[in-house]
């Protein structure tokens, strides 16, 4: 491993930290802070300006979390069977990217919830993660289809993405030793976008929470 791989974690941070959103926004003569929920988020641009750029904005979102982690691998040489500690400087990458994406220094640290791009980190495992991600993305399809509410089908995914990682770990008798990086790190993660969307969840409590359409 080169010795250089701490920058990949700052690299990680700034393409993390690229606001798709408000530069989206931008070009439409708004700052998408000033609009809607003012998060600066797929959602409440497809809100602001339309869901075909809250669509192109998710899909950007997804692939900077993607594109570090893929990137580090190619890079760094990672292995199809890491040691622990390439892993962990691994997953310290992606964990940047998702961070920059919540907290991006060209916004003061106020930035998206961090869904997308914390999906764009799961794909990018590939193949450890890849299953675990496809059914927290159709756990997410479903819960928006049955109650219309984006925050609540995003905490619902991001809470069941560590739970299907160990399933599937347990049903293909996998060692929960050895992935016992990625389910803290989904954890983490999953606490992450729960904590981001506390004001959602408060909201669908009130019943003040706009629904998908309206």
């Amino acid at each position: 491993m080169s010795p250089l791989w701490p920058l990949w974690i700052a690299a990680g941070y700034l393409f993390g930290s690229v606001p798709f959103a408000w530069l989206i926004g931008r070009g439409h003569g708004i700052d998408i802070r000033g609009h809607g929920s003012g998060n600066v988020g797929a959602t409440n641009l497809g809100r602001t300006v339309g869901r075909t750029w809250g669509g192109v904005c998710l899909a950007l979102d997804a692939a900077k979390g993607a594109a570090p982690v893929l990137l580090f691998r190619a890079s760094m040489g990672i292995a199809d069977d890491p040691s622990t500690i390439d892993l962990w400087r691994w997953l310290a990458v992606a964990a940047a990217a998702v961070l920059g994406h919540v907290y991006p220094v060209w916004l003061c640290f106020r930035g998206g919830k961090g869904v997308a791009t914390a999906l764009g980190v799961l794909v990018g495992f590939w193949p450890t993660l890849t299953v675990p991600a496809l059914a927290s993305i159709v756990t997410w399809l479903v819960v928006l289809g049955l109650f219309r509410f984006v925050g609540l089908a995003s905490v619902v995914a991001a809470v069941s993405t560590p739970c299907y990682l160990l399933a599937v770990t347990l049903v293909t008798g996998g060692s929960v030793a050895v992935v016992g990086p990625f389910l803290v790190v989904t954890s983490l993660m999953a606490l992450l976008v729960v904590a981001r969307h506390r004001g959602n969840l408060l909201r669908i409590y009130r019943g003040t929470e706009p629904r998908l359409g309206d």
